[in-house]
């Protein structure tokens, strides 16, 4: 018995940090959630897998709508795994965990688990080559294929080809795509309004700046197709042709 005991291994922990995607509702969520579906719809496929922070920060609410609310959340396949800016009060058995100091960044899901040593580096799934970090910036020296995601929240992000449909780039500051971006690119996702899009032909699944979004539905029909820069004029996302 004494021998047993002596061969049990100590349990290891370890700090280990994840990107994931914020969701800030508004009230009335009824119109919130409509809204949700509308992203879903045109965007297939952009919360399936994701780790996702329920961000309820100065909303006026009950522990009852809360958890109303995070049950809509997971009949349309959307898991939360935390919750961000709620009271006490508002948190319960059965409810997600309540998270502290997260980090404005990116969002990616990564086909790895990452070590302590990979913490703030640029992720990618599906590995392309990678030209080497310099001053903020991530170079991307081949396509993006589809179901790769790359993420870099320390600034720009350029893509030396195309950017597939069901790709995607998210950058903390502009991406620029010296091809056809047919995929979805985020750009500003560390909270900086004065980032841009670029790129040689738009037939953008979605783009977005700072968390403000167009799908393809919302692009004038004219600039796709088109080389285009994107850009924010204060609560509008704003394209235009190049040269």
């Amino acid at each position: 018995m004494t021998e047993a005991l002596t061969m049990i291994k100590p349990v290891r922990l370890r700090g280990r940090s994840f990107l994931a995607l914020v969701l800030s509702p508004e009230l009335p969520f009824r119109d919130w959630l409509a809204s949700l579906d509308d992203l879903a719809a045109r965007s297939t496929g952009f919360f399936l897998g994701r780790p996702i922070v329920l961000d309820v920060a100065g909303l006026k609410i009950t522990k009852e709508d809360l958890s109303g609310l995070i049950a809509q959340l997971a009949s349309r396949n959307v898991r939360i795994m935390g919750i961000e800016g709620a009271a006490s009060s508002l948190l319960g058995p059965g409810m997600p965990p309540e998270m502290r100091g997260g980090r404005a960044a990116g969002d990616i899901v990564p086909d790895e688990t990452p070590t302590e040593a990979d913490a703030g580096k640029p992720q990618v799934v599906g590995s392309p080559p990678i030209v080497p970090v310099l001053q903020g910036s991530l170079v991307i020296d081949s396509p993006v294929r589809s179901g790769q995601s790359i993420v870099f929240p320390e600034g720009d992000v350029t893509i030396l080809g195309s950017v597939a449909s069901g790709a995607e780039v998210i950058a903390g500051g502009s991406i620029h795509v010296y091809g056809s971006l047919r995929g979805r690119a985020l750009a500003g996702s560390a909270g900086q309004p004065t980032a841009r899009i670029f790129c040689r032909k738009l037939e953008a699944e979605l783009i977005a700046i700072d968390g403000l979004y167009k799908t393809a539905e919302d692009i004038e029909a004219r600039f796709i197709g088109q080389s285009v820069q994107a850009w924010l004029d204060g609560d509008e996302l704003k394209t235009v042709a190049l040269g």
